[in-house]
């Protein structure tokens, strides 16, 4: 285990070489704390109303952005993620969500999964990601 920390979560890591290239985290050791969990995000505004129709890179920038506010109503950061779950349409577009990603998490990289799906909850979205975060406050 890493001894790389940020509050009370810490990196988990075998050690392997590659590890260090992905971006992401192979897991996160969590200490201590109030668990958050989000349900899946999609790529609505304040209304409900789709945005970046037929745009992966949009979707994904708007649901980060509702996760950080949903976050935000919990006492907790986007730093407080521990745990992230993608659920995308089309994985040839996975190249957007990752740019996106990386604005959002410039230096934190969650522990993460992603799955292709066939379709979600409605047509319009291409992207949905639940997160788990745990509080320190």
């Amino acid at each position: 285990m890493s001894t790389e920390s940020s509050n009370a979560i810490t990196d988990i890591t075998s050690g392997k070489a590659w590890e260090k290239e992905a971006p992401y985290s192979q897991g996160k050791a969590v200490n201590a704390g109030r668990f958050v969990f989000l349900s899946g995000q999609v790529s609505l505004d304040s209304d409900g109303n789709v945005l970046g129709s037929g745009d992966m890179e949009e979707q994904t920038r708007v649901v980060f952005s509702n996760i950080a506010d949903l976050l935000l109503a919990a006492d907790c950061s986007l730093t407080d993620i521990v745990k992230l779950t993608y659920f995308v349409t089309d994985m040839s577009k996975w190249v957007s969500v990752h740019r996106v990603r990386d604005e959002f998490f410039p230096d934190y990289h969650p522990a993460s999964t992603t799955v292709e799906v066939t379709q979600l909850h409605k047509p319009e979205y291409l992207i949905e990601i639940e997160a788990v975060a745990v509080s320190h406050s």
